[in-house]
């Protein structure tokens, strides 16, 4: 399962970089849960080719992720987005200025990802 979360994340943040052939067949693998030998049959190809297209796909996304990072840095700003919501939340409680302070500093390193 974790496996096709990743691969959607990939896809989500790079798929565009493909071109349209892969786009389709990664699409129908991944999001249509098509077998490799409907796709197959569906492209015109093997499903031997099918199999090493995808395997490619995951390769070039992968390779993505590793030089431009938007998937972890989108991953470490969602984490401090839940951290700001939780400070807000306990100043509304407390009025604890030292909670405005720490949120400031959150946002800063937001802003420096």
């Amino acid at each position: 399962m974790e496996s096709i979360v990743k691969q959607s994340l990939l896809y989500d943040f790079y798929g565009e970089l493909l071109t349209e052939h892969q786009r389709n067949v990664y699409e129908d693998v991944i999001f249509n849960d098509m077998s490799l030998s409907e796709i197959a049959q569906e492209q015109g190809i093997s499903r031997q080719g099918v199999h090493d297209l995808i395997k490619r796909c995951d390769r070039i996304l992968a390779g993505y992720e590793e030089k431009l990072h938007l998937i972890e840095k989108f991953q470490e700003t969602k984490q401090l987005v839940t951290e700001i919501r939780e400070l807000t939340q306990k100043f509304q409680e407390t009025n604890d200025r030292k909670l405005i302070e720490k949120i400031e500093q959150i946002s800063s390193d937001i802003i420096d990802l």
